[in-house]
């Protein structure tokens, strides 16, 4: 099996991990792996997945658009399982999410109807925002229909959008200087691998300047940001597991549908929200599905 990511992730292999071995395949028994991150390398997502499919394994587990995107460049034959990637159907992995058509399937993690809700929810929780800065990946081609999707909703609910693009992580902290210079009060997140990966750092420059950020991933609260509305990461990723599963017994993607998330946590890191001294309505604290205090 190939493994295709942004980066290493621990916690997010371990949840791949532990389903496969729930059905039979250990690795280094039954089960070989090989893993290949961005993060770190001189090498462009088409050459890592170019190498993994030159080893024509059973399956390439891809996590994110830009890897699924790469993998299926080289590939028309090997199965792809996305665990997960944001919208296959807008990025052309997929034909369709229920019949996919081709060699590409597993797990889509965004709808266009969440950022609406996700953006309600951050206008009640932080009283008084008007200016949110979105962050987007110049290296995510998916990024210009999530930026589509959002800019409509600004005028319903009284907030005022701009796009800032980062090229590279290493420019992240530059662009968070110029969000607070150019004065917005807030912050949020278009769907991306990268930026899951480089949570950390980003809830520490958000913490700096005093940005409440919304993510989409609770991780990113566990770690210390304020809050996020949006399914369990590590949840689709033991999904796309299945997957696997049933391509290596002979299944082919095609036939396979895309499978999208029906859970959606709220979570809410109220220590963080006394740091920035806001106060979380106890309406939205009592919906929430966890408080970190």
């Amino acid at each position: 099996m190939g493994y295709l990511a942004p980066a290493s992730n621990p916690d997010l292999q371990k949840a791949l991990l532990g389903v496969l071995r729930d059905f039979g395949y250990v690795e280094g028994y039954n089960l070989a792996i090989e893993y290949r991150v961005m993060l770190g390398q001189s090498k462009s997502y088409d050459e890592l997945a170019a190498e993994l499919a030159r080893l024509a394994p059973d399956a390439i587990v891809v996590v994110g658009t830009p890897p699924a995107l790469a993998a299926k460049r080289q590939t028309t034959t090997i199965p792809i399982i996305l665990a997960p990637a944001a919208d296959p159907l807008r990025s052309s992995l997929v034909a369709s999410l229920s019949r996919p058509g081709g060699n590409v399937t597993g797990v889509s993690l965004y709808g266009s109807e969440i950022a609406r809700k996700r953006m309600e929810i951050f206008k009640e929780a932080v009283v008084g925002i008007q200016r949110i800065a979105v962050l987007a990946n110049a290296d995510n081609s998916l990024h210009q229909f999530l930026w589509d999707d959002l800019q409509p909703i600004g005028p319903a609910l009284g907030l005022q959008f701009r796009l800032f693009v980062v090229s590279g992580l290493d420019n992240l902290p530059a662009v968070f200087s110029a969000m607070k210079q150019d004065g917005f009060d807030a912050l949020t997140l278009l769907t991306d691998a990268q930026f899951f990966s480089a949570r950390r750092e980003i809830v520490s420059l958000a913490a700096m300047h005093r940005l409440p950020a919304m993510y989409e991933s609770r991780d990113s609260v566990d770690d210390g940001g304020l809050i996020s509305y949006g399914a369990s990461i590590s949840d689709l990723t033991r999904r796309a597991a299945t997957f696997v599963v049933k391509v290596i017994n002979g299944a082919k993607p095609a036939d396979l549908p895309i499978e999208q998330p029906t859970k959606f946590e709220l979570i809410i890191n109220l220590k963080t929200a006394k740091a920035l001294g806001l106060e979380v309505p106890p309406m939205l604290l009592a919906r929430a599905d966890e408080v970190i205090e």
